[in-house]
């Protein structure tokens, strides 16, 4: 087992270059280590091929020693290429921000990305390519912005404490990129042409999700927590255009999240995870507030969440499955279908547990009595505990997958509820608290601790919804508050514009950057394939689009959606417009 809180790897231990130099010719891109000027790359801006620096020529290959490049700029990372219609693209890291360190090492989150485009093919190109290649080029722009990226030149954050002390000796010692969880690499596609050509040591495993870290003090022990979520690729998307699962039973908004504890040298972790219903479902966007669900009828059902879950039981062990939807309206019709599949697998527990009749809007509390229910087996799961030797004391046996609609945010208030019971458990086998103490004891610790699972929930939430998490007040307080209650009426006008008029171009850039869209250069248009033509989104006005959605948004709850949380949702939807319109009036009348 290798496991270090050592900042500063000793030799034989892999470190990416992490800093380099972009040099910018007429005829192509030169990248080299800053550190290492020998090593590096050129790709042609031509039709894109890459070639390694020849270690005696630090030109990039070319004859022409002497010229010079046009501009020399310093990056921080690349994160893949990719091919289209005509040209190739390079996406490389302009700006970072160190946010904390996991197991001793740096982690970095990225700030800013840009394309390098290897283009110039497009002189020689078709009227028709020309549109196509500016279609997906729109779409690399969009990808450009995509939130919640982070990486270490020193170590793979995609593995959980677990899973690293199951790996052979000396796996440290080798390229990040191929200890990697493949699930978790959000580049992966990208990574294709670095790999072939053998650039170890440019190869980034980029993980999106969100990292966080808090240092508590407790009594006189000194303690970090460290939150890392972590992304599943495998059915990326957004928020309506990607629900329940595909026919191998990977699931949208699967997430791992790891909570690390470091204290006296020990090492503690707990995962859970949590995901999209694993039935065959979908909720195609309308313009109403809540589009209505429907579920697939398909003979391979039964095989899709028996998929699901036999994957869950080969990486995490016995599973726990923890539905929070409501038992009425389209969720109870969704949470019927799946309660009636997870009786078919008799080596699996179903808990339904209906959030919104049993806690409300602010009875977070109420939560003990699903915990109640579950904490025999919650605690026989248990979490890995390694001693200051590097002693493993406890594994985790188990896993609870937690699921609402949307798996954000009353999957998140439960996680966190979870994750705050574990930690007294890990702290009182520690023996920093005594069997009768608790850590909601210490309330400024405590506030530390929910700060850090309530920005976790924003930042996964902006990666599916585009907005930050509803109910994030009960996640840091406990409680609403008036500023929850209007945060989360704009939460909800923001995401009904984005699901219905920016999610789909979203998806789009989603699809195509990880490699579930394959351009074809030798076919024909695919807008000519398909019979469309590729829209473009002209911006509204502030003040009218405010108004004008939230006026949208309050005439299309009706009586059948809004069912027995009328009030909560008209109450919501009546803040956020009203909030809204008037910020957006005052600004304008700023002007």
């Amino acid at each position: 087992m290798e496991i270090t809180s050592s900042p500063s790897p000793p030799s034989g231990r892999f470190k990416l270059f992490d800093q380099l130099e972009l040099q910018e010719f007429n005829d192509k891109y030169v990248i080299k280590s800053v550190e290492s000027p020998n090593r590096g790359f050129y790709i042609s801006r031509l039709h894109g091929d890459i070639q390694p620096l020849n270690n005696d020529n630090d030109g990039g290959g070319c004859d022409e020693s002497s010229v010079s490049p046009s501009k020399t700029s310093v990056i921080y990372g690349v994160v893949g290429t990719i091919r289209l219609v005509v040209g190739t693209y390079m996406l490389v890291i302009i700006s970072r921000k160190e946010v904390g360190e996991f197991l001793g090492f740096p982690v970095f989150r990225i700030a800013a990305m840009k394309f390098l485009p290897c283009n110039e093919a497009l002189k020689f190109s078709t009227a028709q390519e020309k549109r196509d290649e500016a279609y997906f080029m729109n779409l690399l722009k969009v990808v450009e912005s995509t939130p919640g990226l982070y990486y270490s030149y020193e170590t793979d954050i995609t593995l959980n404490l677990q899973r690293r002390c199951k790996l052979a000796e000396g796996w440290m010692s080798k390229p990040i990129w191929k200890s990697a969880d493949p699930r978790f690499v959000w580049n992966k596609s990208l990574l294709e042409e670095l790999i072939e050509f053998k650039l170890d040591e440019f190869i980034i495993p980029l993980l999106q999700g969100s990292f966080g870290a808090a240092q508590l003090k407790i009594k006189e022990s000194s303690a970090t927590v460290t939150l890392v979520s972590r992304r599943c690729t495998r059915r990326l998307g957004t928020r309506m255009w990607r629900r329940g699962a595909n026919l191998e039973g990977d699931t949208a908004n699967f997430i791992e999240t790891e909570q690390l504890l470091e204290l006296e040298g020990y090492r503690s972790s707990l995962l859970q995870i949590r995901g999209s219903i694993p039935l065959l479902w979908e909720q195609i966007v309308d313009l109403s507030y809540r589009p209505c669900l429907r579920i697939i009828s398909h003979e391979q059902t039964s095989k899709v969440v028996e998929r699901h879950f036999h994957d869950l039981h080969q990486r995490y062990g016995d599973t726990m499955a923890v539905d929070l939807t409501n038992k009425h309206g389209d969720e109870g019709q969704l949470s019927t279908a799946y309660a009636a599949e997870m009786q078919k697998l008799p080596n699996v527990r179903y808990v339904p547990f209906d959030f919104h009749h049993v806690c409300g809007n602010s009875n977070f509390d109420n939560l003990q009595i699903l915990y109640n229910q579950i904490s025999d087996d919650f605690q026989k799961q248990g979490y890995i505990l390694i001693d200051a030797e590097g002693n493993i004391l406890e594994e985790q046996k188990g896993i609870i997958r937690s699921n609402c609609i949307d798996c954000l945010d009353r999957t998140n208030v439960t996680q966190s509820f979870l994750g705050q019971k574990s930690l007294t458990m890990q702290l009182q086998r520690i023996g920093v608290l005594s069997s009768i103490e608790f850590i909601t004891m210490f309330s400024e610790e405590y506030g530390k601790f929910r700060a850090l699972w309530a920005e976790q929930g924003d930042e996964v939430s902006l990666e599916y919804a585009g907005t930050h998490a509803l109910k994030g007040d009960l996640v840091r307080y406990g409680r609403q508050t008036i500023g929850g209650i209007i945060k989360d009426g704009m939460s909800a006008l923001s995401r009904y514009y984005l699901n219905n008029f920016q999610d789909g171009v979203r998806q789009d850039a989603l699809d195509l950057i990880s490699g579930h869209y394959s351009v074809n250069r030798n076919g024909p248009s695919p807008f000519q394939l398909n019979g469309f033509e590729s829209l473009s989104y002209l911006p509204v006005a502030s003040a009218a689009s405010a108004l004008i959605i939230g006026g949208l948004t309050i005439t299309s709850v009706t009586i059948q959606q809004a069912g027995r949380q009328a009030q909560q949702y008209l109450s919501t939807v009546i803040w956020a417009g009203v909030t809204a319109g008037g910020v957006a009036v005052v600004k304008a009348n700023g002007r």
